[in-house]
């Protein structure tokens, strides 16, 4: 038994699916719809980290980078687009450093109404082996940053890369941010074990990352799309129960391409003409959470 709670990293705690507090979403919505375009910068030869590289070919990667590069030129545009047209706000996992990179993209997001979290300052540059100074650099940069080319505060944090150190949650907490997208352990908001304040996690899916679907599963745009619709239906099925949260996680330089744009498309007037789902920003998922069901949670009360 000792063994087991040292292996525990103690990061939330063990509440099964079907014994909670129900949750209810604005309106009686069974589930809450948000996406999360990964706004981003990779460098063409970045700094090497020695925990994991950046590129898998050798850098210079000017494949690498010019593929993504579609994103800032071409497919965000696309992909805001069609986002707009649905009614589907964007919560953006942001490489901060395109508030200098690319000005133009950032300043449509926020015409938009979009919402700003931040995925670090590149996404070729990774916590691993950072000490406390170095990543409180980042939190700090990221929120003056953002702040500088937005007028926002960000919230919310997605690790670059989805990388972290054993001090990550616990630095968020301490800068006054209300969510972090770095736990995949879940289909509801769940609070966060942190050393002082107060931290949730809201859920981000892998599964239905456009990355893991293109670059992992090997999708088509159709299977994608099937994909999350099938996602959507059984989360908003359960969600007459207590209510769930579905995460559509993007990149545009995958989702923005022209033979993947139209299913996509399909998949955002189904879920607006469903009328089960409260689209919504992962802010306001995470207000609604704390005003009505965060101290249920922590306390059972």
């Amino acid at each position: 038994m000792d063994t087991v709670q040292r292996a525990d990293p103690q990061l939330y705690d063990f509440k099964p699916y079907r014994a909670r507090p129900k949750i209810v979403w604005p309106g009686g919505k069974q589930i809450a719809v948000w996406v999360a375009p990964n706004l981003e910068y990779y460098e063409l030869d970045p700094p090497a980290n020695p925990n994991r590289k950046s590129w898998t070919r050798p850098h210079p990667d000017v494949v690498g980078f010019s593929h993504r590069d579609h994103s800032n030129r071409v497919s965000h545009w696309r992909m805001a687009e069609v986002m707009t047209k649905y009614g589907f706000p964007g919560s953006v996992s942001l490489s901060v450093a395109l508030c200098q990179h690319h000005p133009e993209v950032v300043a449509d997001a926020n015409r938009r109404g979009w919402e700003f979290f931040s995925h670090g300052i590149y996404n070729t540059r990774y916590t691993y082996g950072m000490d406390e100074a170095q990543e409180r650099a980042i939190i700090e940069d990221s929120i003056r940053t953002v702040r500088e080319a937005t007028g926002q505060t960000i919230r919310g944090w997605l690790a670059p890369a989805l990388t972290h150190t054993t001090r990550t949650l616990d630095l968020l907490a301490e800068y006054g941010l209300h969510y972090t997208c770095d736990l995949y352990h879940d289909d509801q908001p769940q609070p966060v074990k942190v050393k002082s304040g107060r931290l949730i996690s809201i859920p981000y899916s892998l599964e239905v990352n456009d990355h893991y679907g293109f670059f992992v599963y090997n999708m088509s745009p159709r299977d994608y799309a099937d994909a999350l619709i099938r996602q959507y239906q059984r989360l908003a099925s359960e969600g007459e129960q207590s209510g769930t949260v579905m995460c559509i996680p993007l990149h545009a330089y995958l989702i923005g391409q022209p033979h993947r744009i139209g299913p996509f498309a399909e998949v955002l007037k189904h879920i607006a003409a469903d009328g089960r789902a409260w689209i919504a920003r992962a802010g306001e998922i995470a207000d609604h959470y704390y005003d009505h069901h965060y101290q249920e949670a922590v306390h059972g009360a």
